[in-house]
């Protein structure tokens, strides 16, 4: 705790990027900041989100956050969820804050529509936010998430971005374990990932079909033409929606011949097969773009036997005791502002605004030319991720500035009050036996990273994807 106390405390809730950087800002404004996170550790997404073979792109961003978080007008409590440990309430109104800011993301996976699926989650079906979360901590000693697994033949019911992720990771996850037990021990997802599994395959001298791998499906409402895989233009004409569908095909087709897998378009899935309590397949319709609405006109049915339904339609913000819900999405008062409907001064910063919790498909959103996506999407290049936390921080860098003209109009904090949260975070602290080092806390709870066990170099492995 620092002696000369600033006259305004806020409470930042998420860490992550939008609210390590939230903390910083307010920290340089003079402003006090609490920022609770839910987790050990304050990385969000960056750490259950993206794929562990973006490990350098991880590091580098998680290394920015530390340095935001060790200020000296930052104290960090670990291990504390909204919800859970503490409610808004009692921020707003028992501790006496002069503001709290909600940077909790959109972490809840949108529900599959299928009436009763819901009893199968973990015993067949694992949804896309846990699935990515399984595969970054799957070489854990003691193992992680156990419900979830790479299963071959495994169906994925997406068609987002987020969606080729998970694709990307059955294909990545089976082919490997295939290739292993045939004795190539030396082999290693990395590897995998860079050079792609064709390429890999040719050298060895397998196929698939050699490795007894089926391969995963991608099951989409739509078309291949219609994934939200390039932005359209603001005013597009006719020609540039037709050039822009044959550009979105293309993408997908090279994205699919690097990882193999398998693609059904226009299937919606209606329902579901299952054998002593688990679910071992699902049901599709046909379906047809009706005026941009999905129907099934035909009415035609397939059922597809699977060992593993993984669900990725998409990421919305967990609804939260005490803040109203609008739909999917938290109601506000002042969306320029992310002020929370029904409280002066509670508001909402990052993917809690906007809904969107998968980084690739918030990072769409900030492209500015269609032609980038193509030439960069196939390589997953980090500079677009970067490229996407840097419009975070400045979406909350804006919102800062309308919510740092509130925090002046506030009545300054009593020492009684700034005395009463500061028992109160130390006593916080003081459950999970944080003692105030950020910098050892978080050396101390880092998982084991598995670049690091496998000693991969930093120089990059390059090769031609081929095909499958």
């Amino acid at each position: 705790m620092i002696e000369n106390r600033p006259s305004r405390m806020v409470a930042v809730v998420g860490g992550g990027v939008a609210g390590a950087e939230a903390a910083f800002q307010l920290f340089q404004r003079g402003i006090r900041v609490v920022l609770f996170d839910p987790d050990l550790l304050p990385y969000g997404k960056l750490e259950e989100g993206l794929p562990k073979w973006h490990y350098k792109l991880r590091d580098r961003e998680e290394e920015k956050i530390d340095r935001k978080l060790q200020q000296a007008g930052v104290d960090f409590v670990p291990g504390v969820k909204l919800g859970r440990e503490i409610q808004l309430t009692e921020l707003v109104e028992d501790w006496g804050f002069s503001a709290v800011l909600l940077a909790v993301g959109a972490w809840r996976d949108r529900p599959l529509p299928v009436p009763g699926i819901e009893k199968f989650r973990g015993k067949g079906l694992c949804y896309q936010n846990e699935f990515v979360a399984w595969f970054n901590h799957n070489h854990e000693p003691g193992g992680w998430m156990p419900h979830c697994e790479a299963r071959d033949g495994a169906v994925v019911i997406g068609g987002g971005l987020a969606s080729l992720d998970v694709v990307k990771i059955l294909m990545l996850e089976t082919v490997l374990a295939a290739l292993q037990r045939r004795g190539h021990r030396e082999l290693n997802l990395f590897t995998l990932e860079q050079r792609g599994i064709p390429a890999v395959l040719e050298e060895l001298g397998f196929t698939l079909r050699d490795l007894g791998v089926k391969g995963c499906t991608l099951y989409y409402r739509r078309r291949v033409e219609d994934m939200p895989l390039t932005p359209p233009p603001a005013k597009a004409t006719l020609e540039n929606l037709r050039k822009i569908a044959a550009l979105r095909r293309r993408i997908f087709e090279n994205f699919q011949r690097k990882y193999c897998f398998a693609v059904q378009e226009n299937r919606v899935p209606v329902d579901f097969l299952a054998e002593n309590d688990r679910l071992v397949g699902m049901v599709f319709q046909e379906s047809a773009g009706v005026e941009g609405k999905v129907q099934h006109p035909s009415g035609r049915r397939e059922t597809v036997k699977t060992p593993l339904v993984v669900s990725s339609i998409g990421s919305i913000p967990e609804p939260l005791p005490g803040v109203p819900l609008e739909g999917e999405l938290y109601r506000f008062a002042n969306p320029e502002m992310g002020q929370i409907a029904g409280y002066e001064n509670v508001f909402a910063l990052g993917n809690a605004v906007t809904g969107r919790g998968n980084i690739r498909d918030s990072l769409l959103h900030s492209r500015k030319t269609v032609r980038k996506i193509a030439e960069d999407f196939l390589e997953s290049r980090e500079e677009d991720y970067q490229e996407w936390l840097r419009q975070q921080e400045k979406k909350v860098d804006q919102h800062l500035e309308q919510i740092s003209l509130f925090l002046n109009t506030r009545r300054a904090l009593t020492p009684e009050i700034l005395s009463r949260i500061e028992r109160k975070v130390s006593e916080l602290q003081a459950r999970v036996g944080y003692e105030g080092d950020y910098q050892s806390w978080v050396n101390r709870h880092k998982p084991p990273r598995l670049e690091t066990l496998l000693g991969i170099s930093n120089e990059p492995v390059t090769g031609d994807a081929g095909v499958c």
